[in-house]
């Protein structure tokens, strides 16, 4: 009876699995379930961190960064102290061979696979940063556990790949959307930041599960995330390019943020004395930033809805814009967990209120109201760092329900994307993954060309002739016919070039000469994980139809022709574009 039981169990679970790969409406109801998950986990990790501000700083109802000022500036030694756990949590995992996959990673390289653990490390640690005062935001945490569930959910029904990484996107964005109580900004983070492209058939699961989410955060009473701006306004054609401007200076700002995260991270790995307790320095170095002032702490919420009321001004914001900066760069780059999204809104809130008072004042016959350029600014910083132009726009739209914005702000947020396309080439999350020795430049799925390696690629049924022979030896041995080359090798095994059987059969070659004098792309090898694109490059540089893969020694190990390298490429591109648009 119990087995009878469990082999019905087996058969229905089989069954719902092949139903959620060949049904639309299954996996629409799949993505709807990992929604309402990532709201309920979205609003779980916000109320702890929140919990946490209130235990170490005494936070009500404010935001931590919107306090007047630390009254009890020992309470600030809550920042090492965090660092301290931090550490403590890096020891527990120092067996780990691996960083944890976040979601950009993960749909990237590894077809949406991630690892349970890998949700509950990073989680913690962006909860116990941000929680502490760490100026890094949250969504880190929300957009990996909404991702990692919705990962999870996809194994267990052993999703195909491409329905696996929507599934994720899903997850990822319905939890970006429950954050802010914006489900159509949800919808456009999962396609342009985690799943990399706009598909017809990943339109549905995607809105379903951000309106889930966005559903659970209004059940729950939580306050949307809502901006007010001025009701009436014209504007003209000075002002697009004023706004314009505004987008390349965020633009430019954003750059130079990434690039100096990634000077002072590697400036600080450096320091080998230190290496193991980065955390706990970082957050002594954060306590006299915040002293200074508050608003540097955490990811900044409070002080940007502050400073959008009380007006500040220019210098009060010029110095609050560098202590932001300064708190970002070390918090990240002395080790604690978390994202700059929600950070650089707030320092795009600042540049785009300290640009408007500059051009007010410059008598250019153009008056920016502060609000408005803020708004402007927040996404154009966002766009640069973060990148989706329609994210952040679609987000300035839904938490100010203000069309007639619309306009400038796309305007900056394309001019701002735009250029940092062209001058930098990454966003913040893929800019870390290059700096570890990844090829990613976004979220798109290039796992399936991790696979396109030399080494699996290559034959292993070639001609070898040495390279002492002479030519009337190579004609002896290698017929006219049998084989279209032959690979030199020298006495103790090693590579030494390549020659082609017609080539030594010329009647303008003499029989007694060495068969060296004919050898090609002696100096050019492969190694077995040499990539696709590298291969494909290199028979392009150097025109060649085939190239032997050697090991770290020089011994052959097989040949790769350019003609089958092109034809493998060019199947896998076919069959990931098959399947990105749900073709079967």
């Amino acid at each position: 009876m119990r087995h009878s039981l469990k082999s019905r169990l087996f058969a229905a679970t089989i069954r719902q699995r092949r139903s959620l790969r060949e049904s639309e409406a299954a996996f629409i109801v799949l993505a709807t379930i990992a929604g309402f998950a990532a709201g309920l986990l979205t609003n779980l990790q916000a109320f702890v961190a929140h919990t946490i501000q209130h235990l170490l700083y005494g936070v009500t109802i404010n935001r931590l960064s919107a306090l007047g000022s630390i009254h009890h500036p020992w309470k600030l030694l809550a920042l090492p102290l965090a660092g301290l756990t931090l550490v403590g949590i890096a020891r527990l995992l120092r067996k780990r061979a691996r960083a944890p996959i976040d979601v950009v990673e993960a749909n990237a390289l590894h077809g949406g696979r991630i690892p349970a653990s890998d949700n509950l490390v990073i989680a913690a640690q962006t909860i116990v940063s941000n929680g502490a005062g760490a100026s890094v935001g949250l969504e880190a945490a929300y957009a990996q556990t909404g991702g990692g569930l919705a990962s999870l959910l996809g194994q267990w029904f052993k999703l195909r790949r491409n329905d696996l990484r929507t599934l994720v996107g899903s997850g990822a964005g319905a939890a970006v959307g429950a954050a802010f109580g914006a489900p159509v900004t949800g919808a456009f983070y999962a396609f342009e930041i985690v799943i990399g492209n706009y598909t017809p058939a990943a339109i549905a699961p995607v809105m379903a599960a951000a309106l889930a989410a966005a559903s659970v955060t209004r059940w729950l009473g939580v306050e949307p995330y809502l901006i007010a701006t001025t009701a009436n306004r014209t504007l003209t054609l000075g002002d697009y390019l004023a706004y314009g401007a505004l987008g390349l200076a965020c633009a430019v700002i954003g750059i130079a943020i990434m690039r100096l995260v990634a000077l002072a991270e590697q400036g600080v790995h450096a320091i080998k004395p230190i290496e193991g307790w980065r955390p706990v320095i970082g957050g002594l170095l954060l306590i006299p930033i915040a002293w200074l002032s508050p608003q540097s702490l955490s990811a900044g919420h409070g002080a940007l809805h502050l400073d959008l009321v009380l007006h500040p001004a220019i210098g009060f914001l010029a110095t609050v814009l560098l202590l932001k900066i300064a708190a970002s760069v070390v918090s990240l780059s002395f080790g604690f967990r978390g994202g700059l999204f929600f950070a650089s809104l707030f320092l795009g809130s600042l540049v785009g209120q300290i640009f408007a008072g500059l051009v007010n004042l410059a008598g250019l016959g153009i008056i920016l109201d502060p609000n408005d350029a803020a708004l402007v600014g927040m996404a154009a910083l966002s766009v640069s760092i973060v990148g989706g132009p329609m994210t952040l726009a679609i987000l300035m739209l839904e938490t100010t329900h203000d069309f007639a914005l619309m306009g400038v702000v796309l305007t900056a947020t394309l001019i701002s994307s735009a250029f940092t396309r062209e001058a930098f080439g990454y966003s913040f999350s893929t800019w870390r993954l290059h700096l570890r020795g990844s090829n990613v430049k976004s979220p798109r799925d290039i796992g399936w060309s991790m696979k396109l390696t030399a080494g699996r690629m290559m034959r292993r049924d070639f001609v070898t002739v040495p390279c002492a022979s002479s030519v009337a030896a190579f004609r002896a041995q290698v017929a006219l016919g049998s084989a279209s080359k032959a690979v030199l090798l020298d006495p103790h095994g090693h590579y030494r070039g390549i020659v082609e059987t017609a080539a030594a059969y010329s009647p303008a070659v003499k029989d007694a000469a060495p068969l060296t004098g004919l050898a090609i792309l002696a100096d050019e090898t492969l190694s077995p994980d040499t990539g696709i694109r590298d291969m494909l490059r290199r028979f392009d540089r150097l025109a060649a139809d085939e190239m032997a893969v050697v090991d770290a020694d020089g011994c052959v190990l097989g040949i790769v022709t350019e003609k089958h390298a092109r034809r493998r490429y060019f199947e896998e591109v076919e069959t990931a574009q098959r399947e990105m648009f749900g073709e079967t």
